[in-house]
């Protein structure tokens, strides 16, 4: 009872503390990971002890599924080299070469723990850098690759530290052999993620109510994750692809799911972004009780690794980015490494995994090095999320880096006005609409023709119809309604064949995707 009386309070003090983080423009998970700190000191505070594996099970789905389900199969065609470089490549390297540091200036001497220290802390957050990178008008450049290294880092993390765990419980060494074991496992897991996908699909157009379908989404990744583990494949992996499979598979008149299940998807990572880092308040409590003065013993290893995580993503933003293009935009390049550096901040996959390190081995051994793991983590955690999260919009203000805001306007409003094309194509091609009296065609019509400006947010007075006369229009003949329904469908449509095309970005497509999915779901109310 006491623990489940734990959770209730952190989630209450989540939402307290965003309250209070808006307030006085701090990261609300530092100051609820500073709360829980402080909180465990108090005496009439239950002495609690987190089962790690229950950790990953928990939160790795969720945290997972939220992330994927944001992109789409295309966003891997359209930046696959910018994947592989960051979410894949980078992860490797910093994970290695954080590993490779622990060795030398921490406790840790075990090569396996070391490399799952190195996954813990690999991974940058995309839910962080993308709440900050919103206030500050960063340049769409600059986001559009933040959110591609989202797509994909957790995930390769995670891998990483599974492996290294295994080994590390196991008492054995991180060999070569691990790579077609982790091949066979991946191939096992996209199969099972695509079945899964088509699974939860076919359940939705069985399944009319709308509450109903947006709860498969939160039940998907749970099952598919334990089902994977179940057959000894990678659960990371199938519920990737679970997502994006359920996104490939989304129908034009699921609107108001959609919306819904966006809506209801942002709670659910709050509260566990808030619960994930009052847990991890908890367990840094217990760490120094336990620990005590020792602690300053952790100091060397601990300033080493930081240094390391920044440096690492320092170089690399400036060899993959400022190196290429010296001698054609040397200023500019300069200054979007030094941006993407700075947006390497640390956040739930970190949480997570600290969280989930054993305490011993298989046979019993005390993992002693394990304070040392979450306390790093910790201390990357506030490197990289507090002094970023304070100073990156007096950086984008020093930087003086500007936002394109018309090259976007121009591809949004191009992206648009082919969008109304194929409405306005879909109602000509519509023998329904002359079914209508004549005063009810042109106000269907004037609104598909306003459906440019609606998309693009640039709104033409002369074009648009007011939403009070049309809720009136509505109200005397539904007709009208699934007319338009129709042409939207098909609107969508050819946005979703326009994500698929090569010089196309599928994230600015996307955006546009969900005005429309908005302007759809108002014909459902």
């Amino acid at each position: 009872m006491d623990f489940f009386l734990l959770i209730i309070g952190l989630l209450f003090a989540t939402i307290l503390i965003v309250g209070i983080g808006e307030r006085i423009k701090l990261p609300y998970p530092i100051l609820m990971l500073i709360f829980a700190t402080l909180a465990g000191f108090l005496p009439f505070m239950p002495e609690m002890h987190i089962d790690p594996e229950l950790i990953l099970p928990i939160f790795l789905p969720p945290l997972l599924f939220a992330t994927a389900q944001r992109s789409s199969w295309s966003v891997f065609r359209f930046r696959w080299k910018a994947l592989i470089r960051l979410a894949v490549v980078l992860i490797v390297v910093t994970a290695g070469t954080v590993a490779a540091t622990a060795l030398a200036f921490s406790p840790i001497v075990s090569i396996p723990l070391a490399l799952a220290l190195g996954a813990i802390v690999a991974p940058p957050d995309p839910v962080a850098v993308d709440a900050i990178a919103t206030k500050v008008n960063m340049p769409r450049r600059l986001t559009s690759l933040l959110e591609t290294e989202g797509l994909f880092n957790d995930a390769m993390a995670i891998v990483i530290f599974q492996l290294a765990v295994q080994a590390t419980v196991n008492d054995s060494e991180v060999g070569l052999e691990i790579i077609p074991q982790f091949l066979i496992g991946a191939a096992g897991a996209v199969v099972l993620g695509l079945a899964m996908g088509w699974v939860i699909g076919a359940l939705n157009r069985f399944v009319p109510n709308l509450a109903a379908r947006c709860a498969a989404t939160l039940v998907a990744p749970y099952a598919v994750y334990m089902l994977a583990e179940e057959v000894h494949v990678s659960g990371v992996i199938a519920v990737v692809v679970t997502a994006l499979e359920m996104v490939r598979r989304d129908r034009p008149q699921d609107s108001a799911e959609r919306l819904t299940r966006q809506a209801f998807w942002e709670v659910l990572e709050l509260l566990a972004t808030g619960l994930a880092f009052g847990l991890m308040g908890i367990e840094m409590n217990q760490v120094i009780q336990e620990e005590g003065s020792n602690l300053i013993g952790y100091i060397p290893g601990i300033a080493a690794i930081c240094f390391v995580v920044i440096a690492v993503r320092a170089l690399w933003m400036l060899a993959t980015y400022y190196l290429p293009n010296r001698t054609k935009t040397k200023i500019p390049a300069r200054k979007d490494a030094l941006v993407l550096t700075w947006c390497g901040m640390r956040g739930l996959a970190t949480l997570a995994l600290a969280l989930a390190l054993p305490h011993a081995t298989a046979d019993g051994t005390v993992i002693e090095e394990r304070n040392f793991v979450v306390v790093a983590a910790c201390s990357v955690l506030l490197c990289t999320l507090v002094l970023p999260g304070l100073t990156l919009p007096s950086l984008m203000r020093v930087l003086k880096l500007r936002n394109n805001e018309q090259d976007t306007k121009r591809a949004r409003r191009a992206l648009a006005r082919r969008a109304e094309a194929v409405a306005m194509s879909a109602l000509r091609n519509n023998v329904d609409l002359q079914e209508l009296p004549e005063n009810y065609q042109q106000a269907v019509r004037r609104r598909m023709n306003s459906l440019h400006s609606i998309l693009a947010r640039d709104p033409d007075p002369h074009d648009a119809i007011s939403d009070e006369k049309y809720t009136q229009i509505r109200a005397v003949i539904a007709k009208a309604d699934s007319i338009q329904a129709i042409a939207l469908e098909a609107a969508r449509d050819e946005l979703l064949k326009a994500r698929r095309e090569p010089n196309i970005d599928p994230h600015l497509v996307d955006e546009i995707v969900v005005r429309l999915d908005r302007r759809t779901a108002t014909l459902d109310r």
